[in-house]
């Protein structure tokens, strides 16, 4: 096999391991490595009964999605239905497929929030429009599947891309009645074992203390205030509370500390944990980073709950009835900039490579040791016969390439033909015709090495009947590389589109 086809069976190689774990196993890492239910390796869980599988029996599992605000015409502002729209929704769409078939839903969730934000300008759009992204969301997040609805309980929250703030709400009231018809009440109260969540439309309240909107939140929010808490409870917001300018958001945060004046919208799209003080002790307040690599966080990621399923002993800490843990995605962005990476790199081997390979200097140097020692078991040989070139004499010259040349000489004096033998010269022989003719085959052999070895060095050293012109070198380089890409790309293109159409059919 030449140099430049193991090169070329060596980058197939590395373009299938590539693909395989860019569209693939990464995806699988959460669930295999770096992510696990909070209560199996929570020490505070000592008192929780084992049922025989390996986790703790008393904690329900609830798995936490926020802002996959799936992409539209206001994303970009991009002509709706264009080709470029329809390319970036496709793999932000896919992206999240991924993530929520093969990271979240192998944990097994017996519960999924999400906490708003499922469209990006749904208030703007049509009810076709909206209508259509309502099905890719469903498409994306299995909501429409048999698996979801009779294993796994579902709870929405509105979020301010989803329904807008209460002014917006206040002249477009049709958003609101919308939403509620495919997701239900913006402030409700549930269950989940011996948790009870609250969720609250935050966005009606944000900054307005006054008006019609607002005022259903507020009686919501001073209704459970006054019921008598008998679990511990979750408040479920988009927006998160208030918090003092640059405070600390703990070692997940991605992006410098915002000034919360500014962020009005209610969503950094990044991770933030902080503890608030309050009347009846600290409370701790998680606020996830988006689902979505295409909203600005480099670290998508999702967040793994446990409620516990019994109420707390006497004994029992507080922190025991919810654990958390946040669990990171695969990192789209780096995935999509080591496979251009991998392309340039591709391109610059298969042009640059070697005809012979890396190996051609040692073989060049191995051929010429051969040749020296040939030449020397010549010379070492007995008695040199006489012959009709007895007057001659051939002498070993060594180029300044590191050629070696017999130059053919005519003796001053002849040589007298004598019986003894005596010592051969430096520089002379008088050789049989049989040793000549082999010094000769030698040298032919020798020559012709280093004639081939140049050609595939450096073209210039050539006699002109021997070279080759650049041009024509040129053009060989570039169609051995475009026929090395062919067998490269007729190899993994296939694997490539086959992960696509697997992960975006219906499952």
């Amino acid at each position: 096999m030449k140099g430049h086809e193991k090169l070329t069976l060596l980058l197939c190689l590395i373009w299938t391991a590539t693909i395989l774990y860019g569209e693939m196993f990464s995806f699988y890492m959460p669930f295999l490595f770096s992510c696990s239910w909070p209560h199996l390796s929570s020490s505070s869980s000592s008192d929780s009964t084992m049922n025989g599988k390996g986790y703790a029996a008393d904690y329900v599992k609830v798995a936490v999605i926020a802002d996959p605000q799936i992409m539209d015409k206001t994303s970009l502002r991009l002509p709706s239905k264009s080709l470029a729209l329809e390319f970036v929704q496709f793999y932000t769409d896919l992206f999240m497929r991924r993530a929520f078939f093969s990271s979240i839903l192998p944990f097994k969730p017996e519960v999924i929030l999400f906490l708003g934000d499922y469209f990006d300008g749904g208030p703007y759009l049509s009810d076709d429009e909206w209508q259509e992204s309502l099905s890719r969301l469903k498409h994306m997040f299995g909501l429409n599947t048999e698996e979801i609805h009779s294993t796994v309980k579902v709870y929405h929250l509105p979020g301010n891309h989803d329904i807008g703030y209460a002014t917006l709400q206040s002249h477009k009231p049709e958003v609101v009645r919308r939403y509620e018809k495919e997701f239900g009440s913006r402030n409700y109260q549930f269950m989940v074992g011996k948790v009870e969540f609250v969720a609250i439309d935050a966005q009606t309240v944000d900054a307005n203390q006054e008006g019609s909107v607002a005022s259903a939140t507020w009686n919501f929010v001073s209704n459970v205030s006054s019921d008598r808490q008998l679990h511990p409870r979750v408040l479920l917001s988009h927006i998160p509370l208030y918090r003092r300018d640059w405070t600390d958001c703990g070692p997940h945060r991605g992006s410098p500390i915002i000034n919360q004046v500014i962020v009005l919208s209610g969503h950094d799209h990044d991770q933030c944990t902080v503890t608030h003080e309050s009347k009846g002790g600290p409370v701790t307040e998680h606020t996830l980073g988006t689902i979505s690599w295409q909203q600005g966080n480099l670290y998508p990621s999702f967040m793994l709950l446990s409620a516990r399923k019994t109420s707390l002993s006497d004994t029992s800490l507080p922190e025991e009835a919810v654990l958390t843990r946040l669990c990171f995605l695969p990192m789209q962005t780096h995935i999509y900039i080591w496979y251009i990476v991998l392309f340039v790199l591709t391109i610059l081997s298969l042009l640059l490579w070697p005809t012979s390979g890396l190996s051609f200097c040692h073989h060049q140097f191995d051929d010429m040791v051969e040749c020296v020692r040939k030449l020397i078991n010549i010379y070492r040989d007995g008695t040199k016969e006489k012959n009709e070139d007895e007057n001659y004499e051939y002498e070993m010259i060594w180029g300044a390439d590191g050629s070696m040349h017999l130059v053919k000489k005519v003796l001053a004096q002849p040589v007298t033909r004598t019986n003894n033998i005596g010592p051969v010269e430096r520089g002379n022989a008088v050789m049989r015709a049989t040793a000549k003719k082999s010094v000769n085959q030698l040298t032919e052999v020798c020559l012709s090495m280093e004639t081939n070895a140049d050609s595939e060095v450096d073209p210039k050293k050539l006699p002109p009947r021997a070279s080759k012109s650049k041009a024509k070198m040129v053009i060989q380089r570039f169609v051995r590389t475009f026929r090395m890409l062919i067998l490269i790309a007729a190899v993994n293109v296939p694997l490539y589109m086959m992960f696509l159409f697997k992960d975006w059919i219906d499952k």
